[in-house]
Formats: structure tokens, C-alpha cells, sequence
């Protein structure tokens, strides 16, 4: 064991865990005043139900023995057999710092979906699909790319930091759950701006900080390798940001604030899956083209019509997707020995390997994620009332009001 890999991954495990307050200031500026609280309770809560199943067997199913290169067995229920000594995962760190870093990537995968459903769903039809939707989507999605013998995994298939496994994941989610609930009241007539910008880029410094924990902290050692990922994160996060102002101020005629911090997180994502594969040029083209790509993403969603609340799909998703792709394109032995070569250096084979990833996370997570809102629709209903959702789920909902002026 190694007490200097110890301590970075203790850090990295500590600033994975604020990304999810940072998401939740976030994505409460970007809602109305009325609803800043509820939208803040969605991430923040995570925190909580996600740890206590993780602990029971969310663990067990992603990181336990193989079955079938599906899913992982119940040997480490109740976090039995995991201990402080190294694990299968890592032969420096102990094994449960392995699993607390891992319980944070849990943690902020459904909070994520939130942004799509954000100002309309039941506070207790939320918490019963973090529960299902983490049981029987990620917990596999996460198996079959991390865990040993995962069939992705096995395939070659890379994926650093989440690419496929969280942010692909929770943006084919967020479509569904955006389409299934249907678009807010009002939406497309009303005025629904977001009601505090400050908050939201605060939460956007908040998660680029704290996805340096999140994409070094993957290397799970204090070594080249977290070096390289720390550094592709921040040149991709940098031109994420500058190509989508770029763009918004080409078609928009005017840069904004919510552009910067939208551009900035759409680096974020797509250089997730690459960070510690690819080079710090490469990492510039796929940030660039991240800005410009799910900018057009969001655009895309007011004529396709639906109604994706803080744009999870067109980040997330379109974001998440090109990063997996680009991961095939620029993956490179050069950059990293342990990884691989994409199609740009000489390796067509990786690409349709990432491909096929994608692919399959996508379908995956549709269908499920389809069956267990319709599920949870059918049993206790997915929507608040109308009433309700005039006067907002702060009041509504929790008994709070965000500020009182």
C-alpha cells in the first residue's frame, strides 16, 4: 500500500463528493425563485439514499465477482469482504477508499437526470427512481465498463472517468424522463429565465474544481496518469467554454454568462471518458468541439419540442456521446501506454469499440429508465398538480421558501 496514493485519492474522493452540491447550486439558479429549493433538495439528497443502498449492495452489483459479464454478485453486501487492505481495483490503495471514491460517481449520476425533470415531478416519485433507476441501470452500466469481467470492459471498450457510464447514462435517461413527464406548465409562453446566474456559476466552479477529483483522482494513483488527466480536463474545459460563446455570440449576437458556464461544463463532460488516454492538443480539439456540438444540441431542443428543464440531454448526452466517440478518435499509447490507440493513430477498431459502448448504454438506459417511470407513474403518480406546480415545489412540496424578500 502507498501512503502518497492514499492521501491524492482520499482528495480526489473528498472533491468528488462537492460536485454534487456544486450541481445543485447549479441547477437551482437556473429554475425560478419559486422552485430553487426543491431543485436544490433533488441533488442534495442523493447524497443521502445513494450512500445507504450503496452500502447494502449498490457496491456488491458494480464492483462484486462477475456474473455473466452482466452485473457483479452479492460477496461484498453490506461492504463485507472490503476492506483496508488493497482490493482487485488497486494494488496501493486501500479497498474501501476505492469503493468511497466510486460512491461519489453513484451519487451524482442521478442527480444529474434532475435537470430534466426539473419544477414538475413528485418529491417521493423522484426518490423511488434514484433508487430503481440506480439498482437496475447503473449499477450494470457500471459493471459491464468498471467492474471485472464487465463485457464492455472485456470488449476494450475506454472510458477514464464516466463518458459511457454517467454522463451518456443519465442523458439518455433525462430524455425519457423529460418526454414521459411532459413539458411545465406554461412552457413556451411563459417567462421561465433562470432566477439567480451567480448561484449557477458558483455551482460551475464549484464542479470544475471539482472534476479534477473526478477525472485524475481515475487514475487512482498520485502518478503520471493523473497528471495527464488533470491537465486534458483543464484545456478541454477551457475551449469548451470559449468555442460555445463563440458560437452563441455568431448566432445569438451576444456572448452570455450562462454560455460561458454552459460551454465550460460541456468540456467537462466530453473529456470525461478521454482525459487520461488522449493528449493536451487533443484534449483542446475535443473541448472545442464540445462547446460548438452541444451548444447546437441545445438549439435543437426548442424545434424538436420537448422540454428538457436545464438541458441535461443537449450536455450530458450530446456531450457524454461526443467524448466517448472522440475517445476512439484520439486515444493514444503515446499519451498513455496503458490505454490505446484510437482511429487517428493507426487503430480503427477502437472507434466501433466506443461506438458499440455508446450504443448499448444508450439503449439500455432507455428502456429501462422508460419502464421504471412507467412503473412509478402507474403506482404513485410522476406529476405534481397543477396547483402545485403554479405556486411552486418549494412551498408545495417541502414547506420552504428560498428567500424571503
Amino acid at each position: 500500500m502507498n501512503s502518497g496514493d492514499t492521501a491524492f485519492m482520499l482528495i480526489a474522493t473528498a472533491m468528488v463528493m462537492l460536485m454534487t452540491p456544486g450541481l445543485a447550486l447549479f441547477y437551482s439558479g437556473l429554475v425560478r425563485s419559486k422552485n430553487v429549493l426543491s431543485t436544490t433538495m433533488q441533488s442534495f439528497v442523493c447524497l443521502g439514499v445513494i450512500t445507504v443502498i450503496w452500502v447494502l449492495y449498490g457496491y456488491s452489483l458494480a464492483f462484486g465477482p462477475d456474473v455473466g459479464h452482466f452485473i457483479g454478485n452479492f460477496d461484498f453486501v453490506g461492504l463485507k469482504n472490503v476492506g483496508l487492505e488493497p482490493g482487485p481495483y488497486s494494488d496501493t490503495i486501500p479497498d474501501m477508499l476505492f469503493c468511497a471514491f466510486q460512491l461519489m460517481f453513484a451519487i451524482i449520476t442521478p442527480a444529474l437526470i434532475t435537470g430534466a425533470i426539473a419544477e414538475r415531478m413528485k418529491f417521493g416519485a423522484y426518490l423511488a427512481f434514484i433508487v430503481c433507476w440506480s439498482t437496475f441501470v447503473y449499477f450494470p452500466i457500471c459493471h459491464w465498463v468498471w467492474g471485472q469481467g464487465g463485457w464492455l470492459g472485456e470488449m476494450g471498450a475506454l472510458d477514464f472517468a464516466g463518458g459511457t457510464v454517467i454522463h451518456i447514462n443519465s442523458g439518455a435517461a433525462a430524455l425519457v424522463a423529460a418526454l414521459m413527464l411532459g413539458k411545465r406548465k406554461g412552457y413556451g409562453r411563459d417567462a421561465m429565465h433562470p432566477h439567480n446566474l451567480p448561484i449557477t456559476v458558483l455551482g460551475a466552479g464549484l464542479l470544475w474544481f471539482g472534476w479534477f477529483g473526478f477525472n485524475a483522482g481515475s487514475a487512482l494513483s498520485a502518478g503520471p496518469v493523473a497528471v495527464l488527466a488533470l491537465m486534458t480536463t483543464q484545456v478541454a474545459t477551457g475551449t469548451g467554454l470559449l468555442f460555445w460563446v463563440i458560437a452563441e455570440w455568431k448566432v445569438q449576437g451576444r456572448p452570455t454568462v450562462l454560455g460561458a458556464a454552459s460551454g465550460a461544463l460541456a468540456g467537462l463532460v466530453a473529456i470525461t471518458p478521454a482525459a487520461g488516454f488522449v493528449s493536451p492538443i487533443s484534449a483542446l480539439v475535443i473541448g472545442a468541439a464540445a462547446g460548438v456540438i452541444c451548444y447546437l444540441a441545445v438549439l435543437a431542443k426548442g424545434k424538436l419540442g420537448y422540454d428538457d428543464s436545464l438541458d441535461v440531454v443537449g450536455i450530458h448526452g450530446a456531450g457524454g456521446l461526443w467524448g466517448a466517440l472522440a475517445t476512439g478518435l484520439f486515444a493514444s499509447t503515446a499519451a498513455n501506454p496503458g490505454g490505446a490507440d484510437g482511429l487517428f493513430f493507426g487503430n480503427p477498431g477502437q472507434f466501433v469499440t466506443q461506438a458499440i459502448g455508446a450504443g448499448a448504454a444508450i439503449a439500455y438506459s432507455v428502456a429501462l429508465t422508460f419502464i421504471i417511470l412507467k412503473v412509478i407513474d402507474v403506482t404513485i403518480g410522476l406529476r405534481v398538480d397543477t396547483d402545485d406546480e403554479t405556486q411552486g415545489l418549494d412551498v408545495t412540496a417541502h414547506g420552504e421558501v428560498g428567500y424571503s424578500l
